[in-house]
Parts: C-alpha cells; sequence; structure tokens
C-alpha cells in the first residue's frame, strides 16, 4: 500500500510537472532535496489553488466590491480595494524582507500571513453588521489593509521558498499548475452563486458565505504550506530597510534590465487594477445580483483554466513573452467592454462581459506568472529577496496614488478611466518588449 501511495504521488507529479520531470528534477538540487521535490510539488499546487480561489471568492476584484455596494458604502471606497491590495501587499516588503533573511527555514513567514488573511475576513462579517454604511466602508478597507500587509510579506518568503524548492525550469509550471486547478474550482464556485441565489439566500447572506468560505481556504493554503520540506538556508546578510533600499537602488543604477523590467512592472499595475472598474462599468448596464456575480467569477475561473497551462510552459522559456502576451490582451478586454457597454446589442450584452472578462482574467494570470518567474529566474539567491521587496515597494508606491481612480471615475465616468487603461496597456506592450530575457537581465551593467 505505500508502494502505491508513492507511486501514485510520483504519478501526480509528473501529470503536473512533465512526463520527464522526475528525470531532471536532481539537476542543481542536493539529493535530499531531489527526494523531497515532488512532495514539495504537490502541496504547493495545493497550497496555490485554495489561495487562488481564496482571491476570487473573497476578493477585491469583485466580491468586496459587491459588499461595500450592499452596504451603501461611498462609491469612492470602491476604487480603493485594489489599490489597497496592491499598495499594502507591496510597501511593508522592504521591511519584511530583511527579517526573512534572518530565518533559516521561511515557509512560516508564509502560514501566519494566511493565517492572518483568513482572520480579517472573518471580521469584516461583524462590522457589516454593526456599524452605518460609511463607518463600516472605512473599517473593512482598514481590515483589508492588514490583509494585504499580510500578503506581501507571505510573497517574499513565497518566492524564496519556491526557489530552494522547486528547480529552475519547473516554476513557471508550477505556477501555472496552481492556477489551473484554481481557475478549475472558480469556475465551479461561479455556477454554484447563482443556485444560492435561488435558494433565496439574501445578497448580503451570499457575500457573508462567501468571506467564510475564502478564509477557510486561507487556512487550507496555510497547512498545505506548513508541511512542505524546506531545507534551513543562509542567514548571513541580513539588512535593515536603508540598507534594502541601497541594494535596490544600486541594481537599479547598475542594469539597465533591471530598470526596464522596472519600468514594464509599473505600466502593467493598469492589467491587475482594472477588474473592479470593469465590475463597475458594467454595472452601469446590467443588473448586480448573485447570477451576474456568478457569471464574472466563472469568467475569470475559465481565463484560469484557459491560461495555465499556455502561460506556465510559455513562461519557463520566455517569461519575457508572457508579459508582452498578457498587455496585449488587457487592450483587448479594455476595447471590448468600452465597445459592449455602448455599443452593444442590449441581447448580447451578457455575453460579451463575459468575454471581456476572461480576456482580463487571461491578461492578469498572465502579468501574475510572468513577472514573478520573471524576477526568480534573474535574481541570484543572495539578492532575491531584496529585488523582489525593492520592486514590489516601487510599484507599491504608484498603487497607491492609483487608489484615486475610483474618485476620477465618480467625477468623469469609468468610460473614460477604462480608456486611460487602454493608454498604459499599449505602452506597456512596448515596454515589456524593450526588455532583455531574464538571463540577460544582469548582463549589461551599466548599459
Amino acid at each position: 500500500m505505500k508502494r502505491l501511495i508513492q507511486l501514485s504521488k510520483r504519478r501526480v507529479y509528473g501529470i503536473l510537472a512533465g512526463e520527464d520531470a522526475l528525470d531532471r528534477a536532481c539537476e542543481g538540487i542536493p539529493d535530499s532535496g531531489c527526494r523531497e521535490l515532488p512532495f514539495n510539488f504537490s502541496f504547493n499546487v495545493v497550497n496555490g489553488a485554495a489561495t487562488k480561489l481564496a482571491e476570487q471568492v473573497a476578493g477585491p476584484n469583485l466580491i468586496l466590491v459587491w459588499l461595500l455596494q450592499l452596504l451603501g458604502s461611498p462609491v469612492w471606497m470602491f476604487g480603493f480595494l485594489v489599490p489597497i491590495k496592491q499598495a499594502g501587499s507591496l510597501l511593508p516588503q522592504l521591511v519584511a524582507s530583511g527579517q526573512i533573511r534572518r530565518l533559516t527555514v521561511r515557509k512560516w513567514v508564509w502560514v501566519a500571513a494566511g493565517v492572518i488573511q483568513a482572520l480579517t475576513l472573518l471580521l469584516m462579517i461583524p462590522v457589516a453588521l454593526t456599524f452605518s454604511p460609511r463607518v463600516a466602508g472605512l473599517i473593512i478597507l482598514g481590515l483589508f489593509t492588514l490583509f494585504s500587509v499580510a500578503s506581501g510579506t507571505a510573497s517574499i518568503a513565497f518566492q524564496d521558498v519556491l526557489a530552494k524548492t522547486i528547480i529552475k525550469g519547473h516554476r513557471g509550471r508550477l505556477l501555472a499548475s496552481r492556477a489551473l486547478i484554481g481557475g478549475v474550482l472558480t469556475m465551479t464556485a461561479g455556477a454554484i452563486l447563482p443556485i444560492l441565489k435561488a435558494e433565496g439566500r439574501s445578497d448580503l447572506v451570499t457575500v457573508f458565505v462567501l468571506i467564510v468560505v475564502g478564509a477557510a481556504l486561507w487556512l487550507i493554503g496555510s497547512v498545505c504550506f506548513a508541511v512542505i520540506r524546506e531545507h534551513p538556508g543562509e542567514t548571513q546578510g541580513g539588512r535593515n530597510p536603508i540598507h534594502e533600499m541601497t541594494i535596490g537602488i544600486d541594481y537599479l543604477r547598475r542594469y539597465s534590465g533591471f530598470r526596464r523590467f522596472l519600468l514594464a512592472r509599473a505600466l502593467l499595475l493598469s492589467v491587475e487594477l482594472a477588474t473592479p472598474f470593469y465590475f463597475l462599468h458594467a454595472s452601469h448596464s446590467m443588473e448586480v445580483n448573485g447570477g451576474f456575480i456568478g457569471q464574472l467569477v466563472l469568467a475569470i475561473g475559465v481565463a484560469q483554466v484557459l491560461s495555465s497551462p499556455f502561460w506556465g510552459r510559455l513562461a519557463d522559456r520566455t517569461s519575457k513573452t508572457v508579459m508582452t502576451y498578457s498587455a496585449i490582451l488587457s487592450v483587448t478586454a479594455a476595447l471590448l467592454i468600452l465597445w459592449v457597454a455602448g455599443a452593444c446589442p442590449a441581447s448580447w450584452q451578457q455575453v460579451g462581459f463575459f468575454i471581456s472578462f476572461v480576456l482580463v482574467g487571461l491578461a492578469e494570470s498572465g502579468v501574475r506568472l510572468g513577472r514573478k518567474t520573471y524576477l526568480v529566474d534573474a535574481i541570484t539567491n543572495d539578492d532575491r529577496a531584496t529585488c523582489v521587496a525593492f520592486t514590489n515597494s516601487s510599484v507599491g508606491i504608484l498603487a497607491l496614488l492609483a487608489g484615486g481612480a475610483g474618485i476620477i471615475a465618480q467625477w468623469f465616468g469609468s468610460d473614460m478611466l477604462i480608456a486611460g487603461l487602454v493608454v498604459a496597456g499599449v505602452l506597456a506592450i512596448f515596454s515589456c518588449r524593450w526588455m532583455p530575457e531574464a538571463d540577460l537581465m544582469l548582463n549589461d551593467p551599466n548599459g
């Protein structure tokens, strides 16, 4: 029986990572690490599937926007959810990375962050039931800020654990497998949402159910990450934030490839901030209810399922191209949703919005997978955490400024805001094409 279980695990790993993965897995990794690679790969995938689903059933793109809308909170708060997610998770990383370097085993950082994320979600329910719409909205934004800070801290730990436990050439495939399974589960959740509404539950109760499910998924993800077998790593070179900033600025000064990546990363922020504004734009034409939300969640799940195998294999060859194609898809999605809301026949609007959200889901998945794989492959172990933190903190400042986009949408209309996203997307296409391949990013000092 034990032998059968071991063979089954190896078979699952072979399917997810590629049939020849087990034969090539030992290259460049100690024997002990090689024996544990399938185990680590599998639990990392389950962790990712759970958290990818959690991001959709209780995330800022749709569900938390819907919650604020149901509570009657001011419209400007809607536009701050995703910027808070970006800035709250990115800005603190410059401090967190220096502390994480002091730990020999870094997976526990992710585990603690996952538990915090679950608790902050659960606290939103009594807040929504107790306070006035404005006060409840502000407290929910505060709780979500804590959620995002925990997420950003976990991201630094994840990058290091990924590099220590999964060999180069399989990281993109692992990230794609996480997204693929998470996408299938998201599609299931999207199909269930209209059923919950059909059973007579109010929209607010439906949101509360989704938040509880999201919190449970973060706890499941924490358990899975806790059992990953991570060997103790180096702790030398722990730095304070000033030293971290110095290293990041030095990379920025010395390497043109790093400067180009940072520019592309900043412009691709428009892709990651787009979904709530698409939702706001679509809600002007369609009634927002459980069925409509379920359709949009289903669209994002379809995007993850369609994109994951393609993005993962492409990222293992050229993550730069993944980022470029994602920018192209984001521009297409923005142009389509403008047309659907403004000129599409009413009978086809539902289909048009579905396709638009599939496209933006494809773009967002590609951006996330491409930029993570690019930086992990480009930077050496010693400075990886620092460069990830410096990049994310820099982009986090821009994300915080983007919080004002909700106010712009309120004054000038969501169509004007989406037109701005089109311009940013076009600039991102050219910026991504200007980047070097990941292996060559540090080959051009002072270029």
